[in-house]
């Protein structure tokens, strides 16, 4: 029903909870290549620990704790996917 509203009407800014927690990894990769078929009228802030979901997206934002109470940022840029081995 969401995506079919998006579809109807889409608006600016979509943020996304663990919306494909349930699914199984097959249809997590299908759900993340439809999500990004959204993005030309939509940004989409997805919260996810799924892999299938985070390889498909242009920028990814973590949080890391590698030391007791200190929380640091780490980000990503994927959109040149073309990266040297």
């Amino acid at each position: 029903m969401l995506f079919a509203i998006q579809n109807l009407k889409p608006s600016p800014f979509c943020l996304l909870d663990e919306i494909e927690a349930a699914l199984d990894d097959s249809n997590v990769g299908r759900f993340a290549k439809y999500l990004h078929k959204l993005t030309k009228n939509t940004q989409f802030i997805v919260i996810t620990h799924r892999r299938g979901t985070m390889e498909q997206v242009d920028r990814l934002y973590g949080i890391t704790m590698q030391e007791k109470g200190v929380s640091a940022l780490v980000s990503v840029n994927l959109i040149d996917k073309e990266l040297d081995n």
